[in-house]
């Protein structure tokens, strides 16, 4: 009898644990996402970047446990996680090093793929839906045009190895509903090492971004209709202009995110100091979408200065600060899905990065125990 009692109690919490999630799966409605009973949900994501680096993971887990991280996320406000990823990741699968695991001695012996899967878990345990976001090829930071890795394709990883890659993900997941999105890749640009710079819609196979985004779409639908599709645009992913003329279709509908960045750098200080100004210069880079109920809008990058100064002591510049108060308050007023750039407190390694430093940009700080601005994601998530 006392087994049959604990059995009911932890079925009832097992409810509750998961009662805060959407009715999956997701689908869109017109500029809205929505449940399966058609309520809206507005993805307020943020970024936890890593598994895109040469580490090959997450990062902050050789400071705190991993699970500890996963709550302070849902606790600052967060209903969703941004998970970049890279082809290396998938293609090597190698065992994490230690160095990187310290404050997690269960992870280690464990593949980067395997601590992947302990970390979407630990998402959905804690009622936090997962955007997967293929980020680049070979594991190191992003962006620039002289490292390469501007296109979907590279010089080591072949257009078709990011199909293959991506049914390869879509399928491991696929039985976790909280898995809700696809991001196909992160900020298309020139790519300095190919020599070639992208297209929407010119047929050119080599270079026509919208062409193998649509391919690369129905792919993943076809291995799991019920995920939702983020596509980007080019030129580091901040104009969905030309979306006007040539819209992404796929013959499964309502399944189709845009996806756009904006940076402190897109705006100058007079956008940054008057609203109107600030709102005028996103209205026809996307806010037109959401406007005319075209589709959704998932900013699924976007950030600024939240620490008071970097590892030298050396604050930020003045529009850094100046970006994430309006960025905000647009967000409020909008329905646009959003993901901050990025949880991490300290910086991951790659080219211009020092590994362990302070990640400015971060909700974090640098213990990765406690917002570095508290105040400030309370502003942001108030209705």
């Amino acid at each position: 009898m006392k087994r049959v009692f604990l059995l009911t109690v932890a079925l009832m919490l097992t409810a509750i644990t998961f009662a805060q999630f959407p009715a999956f799966p997701l689908r869109t409605d017109g500029a809205k996402i929505v449940d399966a009973n058609g309520k809206t949900v507005k993805l307020q994501s943020v970024n936890w970047f890593g598994a895109e680096s040469g580490e090959l993971v997450v990062g902050g887990l050789d400071i705190q446990p991993m699970e500890n991280i996963v709550k302070l996320m849902k606790k600052t406000g967060f209903n969703s996680m941004r998970l970049p990823f890279c082809s290396e990741l998938i293609d090597r699968n190698p065992v994490v090093q230690d160095q990187y695991l310290t404050a997690n001695p269960q992870l280690k012996g464990k593949t980067a793929l395997e601590i992947m899967d302990i970390l979407i878990d630990l998402c959905g345990k804690h009622e936090i839906m997962v955007i997967l976001d293929c980020h680049r090829g070979k594991g190191d930071w992003c962006c620039d045009y002289d490292h390469g890795d501007g296109l979907w394709h590279t010089k080591e990883y072949s257009e078709e190895v990011f199909f293959k890659h991506w049914r390869f993900m879509v399928e491991r997941y696929k039985d976790r509903k909280f898995v809700v999105g696809a991001e196909l890749r992160n900020e298309i640009r020139k790519d300095g090492i190919l020599n070639l710079s992208p297209t929407w819609g010119s047929g050119n196979p080599d270079t026509d971004w919208h062409y193998a985004a649509s391919r690369c779409g129905e792919m993943i639908l076809a291995v799991n209709p019920d995920i939702l599709v983020m596509v980007g645009g080019i030129d580091y992913q901040c104009d969905l202009s030309y979306v006007a003329f040539r819209p992404v279709r796929f013959s499964v509908p309502n399944k189709l995110v845009y996806v756009v960045h904006d940076y402190p750098w897109n705006h100058n200080m007079e956008q940054l100091q008057n609203y109107q100004q600030f709102f005028a210069s996103v209205r026809p880079r996307w806010h037109f979408l959401l406007e005319q109920n075209i589709a959704p809008v998932y900013i699924s990058e976007w950030g600024g200065c939240l620490q008071p100064h970097d590892s030298n002591g050396k604050p930020c510049n003045p529009d850094r600060y100046a970006y994430p108060g309006m960025m905000a308050q647009y967000l409020r007023q909008s329905d646009a899905s959003w993901a901050y750039w990025p949880l991490n407190g300290t910086m991951s390694s790659g080219y211009n990065r020092v590994r362990g430093n302070i990640e400015t940009f971060g909700v974090l700080d640098s213990t990765w125990t406690k917002p570095a601005d508290k105040d400030f994601w309370k502003a942001v998530f108030r209705k």
